[in-house]
């Protein structure tokens, strides 16, 4: 949900921070001007601005999410001084566009995934590598783009990495994916998760997701994605990168590969375990799976922490792991 929609008409049920380990979170609210139960902040550019002098901070980062109780939950991103960076790329400056019958395509499938979501048909069929939609409508458009991709790849291409338009690279980014050969445009999207525009990224995460489950589900189909970038997107100031990132994790570590494992401890354990306490249930529970696994406790004991309410022993855990192993081992 759009802060600038939800001003005067939705209140804060929740607030949540991220990204803060140094600077004290009541100076922070304070700043913020706000609380559970308020209003939406009136202006999120001015209430980041305010959060932005306090001293420590480098950078602040508002989005609200709907809704729990009617009431929207609003997340409060904090880049600390000297904390780890998630550093995004300059925007393109490149001329390049899609053919209009992509474009013309990509748009009805949006309209129809955006009715079928209202209906309550929201299910999606991964396992060939693209996303096709539990709804009749919306999944047929998205079967047109294995021929558009097909036909369209270079292109595609180069409007993901060249283009100066965002819609152009966000479209190219969801159609790419229906391209028959995944292998060969992997990297392609893997590149887009660095984009500067949330919607390129989000898109090129949705893609990534589908190819993992390939991946797992068909060794033979050579598609590898790496979980670096997805490890990287953890210490985001934005929360829908790392929202999403939970997610393209979740199946990335199915297996879990030691390599992976000791990356994400590595490079993002802090971000997680401050997730994992989210008071949002539905948003923790990601990244309290991940820390788990972090830790080498089972699937079974995981979601029996989970279901007891004994967060902070799996937490524990994880954070002693860290402390025992250290960080030599980078992973990929």
């Amino acid at each position: 949900m759009s802060l600038a929609v939800a001003v005067g008409q939705v209140r804060i049920g929740a607030i949540d921070f991220y990204g803060v380990h140094k600077v004290p979170e009541a100076k922070l609210r304070k700043a913020l001007g706000g609380r559970e139960g308020d209003p939406l902040p009136r202006s999120k550019g001015d209430a980041e601005d305010r959060l932005d002098q306090v001293d420590g901070v480098v950078e602040s980062h508002l989005e609200a999410v709907c809704c729990e109780d009617s009431k929207a939950i609003l997340y409060v991103g904090i880049e600390e001084k000297g904390a780890i960076h998630f550093d995004l790329r300059q925007p393109p400056e490149g001329d390049a566009i899609l053919p209009d019958e992509i474009t013309t395509a990509y748009r009805q499938f949006l309209d129809a995934w955006q009715t079928a979501l209202h209906n309550g048909q929201d299910g999606e069929d991964l396992t060939h590598g693209h996303a096709l939609s539990a709804n009749v409508e919306t999944r047929a458009i998205q079967e047109q783009f294995i021929n558009l991709a097909k036909d369209n790849l270079t292109v595609l291409r180069n409007v993901l990495r060249n283009s100066s338009d965002e819609e152009q690279r966000a479209i190219a980014a969801s159609v790419i994916a229906y391209a028959p050969n995944k292998r060969l445009v992997v990297d392609d999207l893997q590149y887009a998760l660095r984009d500067p525009d949330p919607g390129v990224r989000s898109n090129a995460v949705r893609s990534l997701m589908a190819f993992s489950v390939l991946a797992r589900l068909d060794p033979d189909s050579q598609v590898k994605v790496a979980a670096t970038w997805f490890i990287e997107m953890l210490n985001s100031l934005s929360w829908s990168d790392r929202h999403q990132a939970l997610a393209a994790l979740q199946i990335l570590t199915d297996t879990r590969e030691a390599s992976v494992l000791n990356q994400l401890r590595d490079r993002a354990l802090d971000s997680l375990i401050e997730m994992a306490r989210w008071k949002t249930l539905a948003h923790a529970l990601p990244a309290f799976v991940l820390v788990g696994r972090v830790a080498g406790v089972s699937e079974a004991d995981i979601q029996s922490a989970w279901t007891s309410g004994k967060r902070e022993s799996v937490i524990a855990k994880a954070a002693k792991k860290k402390r025992g192993q250290g960080s030599g081992n980078r992973g990929q």
